[in-house]
This record gives C-alpha cells, sequence and structure tokens, in this order.
C-alpha cells in the first residue's frame, strides 16, 4: 500500500490501493452495459487498452510492493481512471437529456463495491484474531470502521501525525482501503456536481459541457494548489487528504471532457501513449512517491495516463493498444479490484506470521500466486455474481437492501468481538482488583506481596488509553490568549475550594508523570492546568524531536502563560535519556527556564527521565512474557550512573524514581503485575499512577505539601 515517508521504512512504508475503476469494462463483462468514452457523435466506446492500463497499473504496485520495497504511483492513474468512466457516463446522459437519477447511482455503484470488500474485511479480521498478536486488534477495528463507512484516508491521515499513535512495526492489513475511501468520497460529491450544472445548464441554456469543463478546470487548479502547499507543509497529513487529491479526479473528467475533440495524426497518436506507458512504468522508480507525492510530482502519472488515454483513441499503427489490449492483461484485469482487494493483507500477514521485515524471491512469489488465487475466488463467487444479480439493476431498493446486509455482515461481527473483549478485561480486572499493587510491590515501596497467576494489566486490547490526559479544554480565567498554547492547554478544576493551581509543562514525557501528580491533587484540592505538546520539551535550547512543528513559538507562548497564571507548583522534565544506552543528560536551557519558572513564585518539581529502549517493551512482553530477559535492559545501559540533574536541587526540586523503574540494577518490563511501559520510551498510566504515594512523599519531605 502507498505511503508518504514517516515512521516506517522498507517494505513496510508502501501502501497498496483499492479503486472500483479496476473492474473490467467490456459490455460481456458488464452484463451487457457499455462503458467507455465518448465518441464524437456522443455514443460510448469500449476501451480495451483502458482495462489493460489498469491491470498493468495494479502488477506494477503488486510488484512494487512485494519485492522493490517501493510504491509506484499507480493509484493515481487508478484515480484519474475513476473519473474519467464516471464522468463520460454522466456526460453522455447529460448529452442527450437523460435524468442524472443520483440517488439511483449511488445505490448501484456501492452494491458493486461493496460484496467484495466485505469479504476482504470478514477475511481480515478473522486472520486477525487467528494470527495477529493482540496489540494490533484496536488498529484492525478501527481501520475495520472506517474503511466499511470509507473514511480509511482520515483514519490514517490523523494517526500518521497524530504524535501519540502507537508505531507499529508492521502497518494494518487495511491501511491499502484509504484510496477505497478517497474514491467513494469521490462517487457521492461529483454526482452532485454533474447534478447541479445540469440544472444550471437547463435554466441558463449554455451546454452543460462547457460547463463541467469550467467546474472541473477550477477543482483542478484549486486542489492543486493546494495539494502543493499541503504537502510541503505537512506531507504526511496530505498524502490521505482527499483535498490533496480530488485534482487527480478533475483531470480524468477534462480528459473525459477534451476526448471527443481530440485530433491528431496516427504518429503523434501512438508517440503519446507509449511515452505515457513508459512514464508510467517508470514512475516509482524515477520519483519519489512515497515522501513527495500527492504535490505537483503526481503530475507525472497523470499526464502519462492522460497520454495513454489520447493516444488510443483511435488505434495507431505502432502503437501500445496492441499490448494494453492483450489477452493476458485482459485476464488479469479481470480480477483486479479483487487483487488490489487482499495482496496486501496476504503480504502483511505474511510478514507478520514469519516475523520478516522483507520478502526474498521465493516467498514473494508464493505471496502473488496465493494472492491471484484468492482474487480468482473472490471475483468469480463474490464480486461477479452480485453484479449480475437479475432484478437488482431494475430495482434500486433492492440495492439499497444489499449495501445494509454488506455493512451489518461487518459490523455486528466485529462489534460482538469489542465488546467481548471488553467485557472480558473488566471481568478479568475485577476478579484480580487486588492484586495489581505496581510500584508498592517493590520493597522500598511497600512491600505488598504478588501473585503471579493473574492476567497483564493494561491488557493489549488497552494499551491505546494509557495516556494520562485532561478531558476539558482550558476556560475561564484558565484560558490562554495565544491559539499555539490553547490548542495544548486542558484543565481539571478542583470539586471545591482550590487549594492552589499547578501547572504540568512539557512534552509527553512530562505527561506521564500526571499519573502520578493527578491523585495527588485531587487529594490536595488544587485546580490542575497541563500544557503538553508532543516532541517538545519545555527548557529553552532543548531541540524538538523531528515532526513537532512551532515547537520555540509555543514554548515563548507557554512561558507568558505561566507567568500570567502565578502557579503554586510546576511539573515538568529534568533530564532526557538516550533510547538503548545511558547517554542521559540534562534538557538544553534548563537551568535559565527553571530561574525564570522561579521568579514566578511557584515551586518547581522536575521528574527525572525514564529508560528509552530500542524495542516496544509492552510488545515484547505480550510477546514474550513479563519474566523474558529479552524485555529487560541493565540500569548502566539505560540511564546515566548518577542522576545529570542533581545540581539543580537549589532551584528545583527534582524527583528520581530510577530505584521504582530499574529496581536491583535491572530495567524491568513488568512490576507488580502491572507494564511499565506502553512502548519503547513511555510508562503506562497504570504504573504511573502507583507511583503516587511515593511522589506525595517526596512532595512531603520537599515542603511543597504538608506532611502526612
Amino acid at each position: 500500500m502507498e505511503q508518504p515517508a514517516g515512521r516506517r521504512n522498507g517494505l513496510v512504508n508502501s501502501r497498496a490501493t483499492v479503486i472500483e475503476a479496476l473492474r473490467p469494462s467490456s459490455p460481456a463483462q458488464q452484463g451487457g452495459s457499455t462503458r467507455g468514452t465518448l465518441s464524437a457523435d456522443g455514443s460510448a466506446a469500449y476501451r480495451a487498452d483502458i482495462d489493460g492500463l489498469r491491470a498493468l497499473a495494479i502488477l506494477l504496485v503488486v510488484v512494487y510492493h512485494v519485492w522493490l520495497g517501493r510504491v509506484s504511483g499507480g493509484v493515481d492513474v487508478f484515480l484519474m481512471i475513476s473519473a474519467f468512466f464516471l464522468t463520460a457516463s454522466f456526460a453522455r446522459r447529460m448529452k442527450h437529456g437523460a435524468r442524472m437519477r443520483v440517488g439511483t447511482y449511488w445505490l448501484r455503484k456501492f452494491r458493486r463495491l461493496l460484496p467484495a470488500a466485505v469479504v476482504t474485511l470478514l477475511g481480515v479480521l478473522a486472520t486477525a484474531y487467528l494470527l495477529y498478536p493482540p496489540t494490533m486488534w484496536t488498529t484492525i477495528w478501527r481501520q475495520a470502521w472506517a474503511s466499511l463507512f470509507y473514511a480509511q484516508n482520515w483514519e490514517l491521515a490523523f494517526s500518521e501525525v497524530d504524535y501519540y499513535a502507537r508505531a507499529e512495526v508492521v502497518p494494518s492489513a487495511l491501511q491499502h482501503f484509504w484510496s477505497l475511501s478517497v474514491q467513494g468520497q469521490v462517487f457521492v460529491l461529483w454526482p452532485l456536481i454533474f447534478l447541479v450544472v445540469a440544472f444550471v445548464a437547463r435554466r441558463r441554456r449554455v451546454r452543460a459541457e462547457l460547463l463541467l469543463a469550467i467546474v472541473f478546470g477550477v477543482i483542478f487548479a484549486i486542489s492543486l494548489a493546494f495539494s502543493i502547499h499541503e504537502t510541503t507543509t505537512n506531507q504526511v497529513f496530505a498524502y490521505f487528504d482527499t483535498r490533496t487529491r480530488l485534482w487527480e479526479f478533475a483531470a480524468g473528467s477534462l480528459v473525459a471532457l477534451a476526448l471527443p475533440f481530440f485530433r491528431a495524426p496516427a504518429a503523434l497518436r501512438a508517440g503519446l501513449g507509449w511515452a505515457g506507458l513508459i512514464g508510467i512504468v517508470a514512475c516509482g522508480i524515477v520519483i519519489d512517491v512515497q515522501g513527495g507525492f500527492p504535490g505537483y510530482l503526481a503530475l507525472w502519472p497523470v499526464l502519462c495516463t492522460a497520454a495513454v488515454i489520447f493516444g488510443g483513441v483511435a488505434p495507431a499503427r505502432g502503437g501500445p493498444t496492441a499490448l494494453l489490449s492483450s489477452r493476458p492483461l485482459r485476464f488479469l484485469g479481470r480480477d483486479a479490484y479483487a487483487l488490489y482487494l487482499v495482496h496486501w493483507p496476504v503480504l502483511i500477514t505474511w510478514l507478520i506470521v514469519t516475523e520478516q521485515t522483507s520478502v526474498g524471491v521465493l516467498d514473494g512469489l508464493v505471496i502473488i500466486v496465493v494472492s491471484l488465487v484468492l482474487a480468482r475466488l473472490v471475483a468469480a463467487g463474490v464480486e461477479n455474481p452480485m453484479r449480475r444479480l437479475p432484478g437488482l439493476d431494475a430495482r434500486p431498493l433492492l440495492s439499497g437492501v444489499v449495501i445494509a446486509a454488506c455493512i451489518a455482515t461487518v459490523a455486528v461481527p466485529l462489534a460482538v468481538w469489542q465488546i467481548a473483549e471488553r467485557v472480558r478485561v473488566e471481568a478479568a480486572a475485577a476478579e484480580f482488583a487486588n492484586d495489581y499493587p505496581g510500584a508498592a510491590a517493590l520493597p522500598f515501596g511497600e512491600g505488598i506481596p504478588v501473585r503471579e497467576d493473574v492476567p497483564l494489566l493494561p491488557d493489549p486490547t488497552s494499551i491505546d488509553d494509557e495516556w494520562v490526559a485532561l478531558e476539558a479544554e482550558c476556560a475561564g480565567s484558565f484560558r490562554p490568549t495565544s491559539p499555539v498554547v490553547a490548542r495544548t492547554c486542558a484543565q481539571l478544576t478542583s470539586a471545591g475550594e482550590a487549594s492552589g493551581t499547578v501547572v504540568v509543562v512539557g512534552d509527553s514525557h512530562a505527561q506521564q508523570w500526571m499519573g502520578a501528580v493527578l491523585p495527588i491533587a485531587r487529594e490536595q484540592g488544587w485546580n490542575v492546568v497541563a500544557l503538553l505538546k508532543g516532541g517538545c520539551s519545555f527548557a529553552v535550547d532543548e531541540p524538538p524531536v523531528p515532526g513537532s512543528r512551532d515547537c520555540e513559538r509555543w514554548r515563548t507562548a507557554a512561558d507568558r502563560y505561566i507567568q500570567r497564571l502565578q502557579p503554586d507548583v510546576v511539573f515538568g522534565m529534568a533530564t532526557k535519556t538516550e533510547p538503548g544506552g545511558p547517554g542521559e543528560r540534562v534538557l538544553g536551557g534548563l537551568e535559565e527556564t527553571v530561574e525564570k519558572l522561579t521568579l514566578t513564585g511557584a515551586e518547581v518539581v522536575l521528574f527525572r527521565d525514564n529508560p528509552r529502549f530500542t524495542e516496544d517493551i509492552f510488545e515484547c512482553v505480550v510477546e514474550n512474557g513479563a519474566d523474558s530477559v529479552l524485555c529487560r535492559a541493565d540500569r548502566t545501559d539505560a540511564l546515566a550512573p548518577w542522576n545529570p540533574a542533581r545540581g539543580l536541587a537549589g532551584d528545583a526540586h527534582v524527583v528520581d524514581f530510577s530505584d521504582h523503574l530499574c529496581p536491583d540494577g535491572v530495567c524491568f518490563p513488568v512490576i507488580g503485575n502491572i507494564a511499565v511501559y506502553r512502548d519503547d520510551n513511555h510508562l503506562t498510566h497504570m504504573y504511573s499512577a502507583t507511583l503516587a504515594p511515593l511522589l506525595a512523599r517526596e512532595l512531603a519531605a520537599a515542603g511543597v505539601i504538608g506532611a502526612g
């Protein structure tokens, strides 16, 4: 599946596409209907070469995914072709004065799309239940719902830019539904455009084709400009953003409208066809599709596709039409939609089961053969029969029944699975409620005995909820004047008259310690304000994590906010550890930051950082067990020999819980039956909360709160 550059590298970075335009278009295969392009006289002409182009594109994408570890740009070809056919069909109706029948179109379109997609979704859900680690289930659940309702691209867009989203070693087997979602949204939008244009054309007595050309030209220009801007500023989000893709659909529409008027010598048509075809094949090799799309670089496959379409208007001697219309490509093209649906889940499942991150020649051949067999079964057993059921096209309401049944076929078992898991987790937590002491099990805690036969908490299906968060946005006297701070500000207001106000400020590592701070805040009757920005430490000279935008602006504005608020206590971070190494250090410019905070009269409490690892420790525990040495680390390999921030004690109270994270010189993944880490470098909310009594002692000893 094709995707932008991001957290993942190599083969697992690629994302497949699935679009309805992959289905064959010949009259025989479409139950006698004619789909194609508008000829000069307004009739429809079947284009076998476009079927072949789609088949070649799927072949390229599969090969790129399985063996080359790159993405091909094929998604852009398919998006454009889908709009090309859609526009040709509606333009033909408008030309002959036929009713638009938009509702009927929607019912028919999604009735044809959903059955094969639903079979794929059910297959992935069953496979995930049987073979995938439980830590992947929540992702599969979210993406299954999003894919079912054609919103997968937005699910991926927001998760890709979400600093707090878990980075998975292998991507979800459903991520390839993003392109189907984009296309589904256009299948809803485009007919509305045709409906409005047809109405205006009748009222104003102007040519509908001219109005369509103007409308799609405007969409093309605006969307392309926006796509270039967003790809430059936020490429990861832009890749999945429907708005950055509309111009590609508009390009297909413009080609469909212009094609009846295209005239060119045979030699020019042949040259156009070959240039376009070669460009499509070379796109993924020459261009950084993965990291540079869908901005202006996406013009390459779009223009190449247009060249092939224009070049095949009337087959020219020496052109690529014969190749694209050949029997092997047409044979592959009959299952193209199904092949797109199944090949990515097969690839991802292979990687998960074999615990590999790449595919060899023989492995890849097996994956492709299995995908071809499954695609044939889906196409012959589900897609084609559902498309050809007698009476469905003539009775739109029956199409609605089919759509509802398809949705229910996925929604019911998916909801039951989620509810059953939630009930199981809650029952286990209730049964063993007193057997999760966490840090209190340590000798220098309370030394509570630990049972060894209880389920691990948090449960793998609940790990995404292990971020400490305040639900309410800052309001009233706590509302920041700066928008950049307001977006990162949350509050917890004391139930009674507040005894003071505390601020927790910094990045996600400051946030995780709120699990220990909040129980004390509730006991003390504090108002709590959280100023948290992922990847942006609150220290004037500390470099932000790559991808954390506006960090300097945020720090400056957050400092002004704290100066105005005049809190009683400010909690933050003192040090930063090194992933997989002992290179722990004080945050850059922390002394200056602490000095400015103390001038407000606030007590400053800073936490020593926890160990960071090179692998997901929670995942390691789930796969290997809580006692596995693979999930542990020697303290000397994870932390500095002494606390680098101890010299700040004169200006700030430095809290060091390293003995409660790495007791007896070993950094354990599970303490007191609670997982210490939610990923490779963040504490779970559950474990952090068990440190609250120990933090209260530290604060009392420092005079921040009253003793006992």
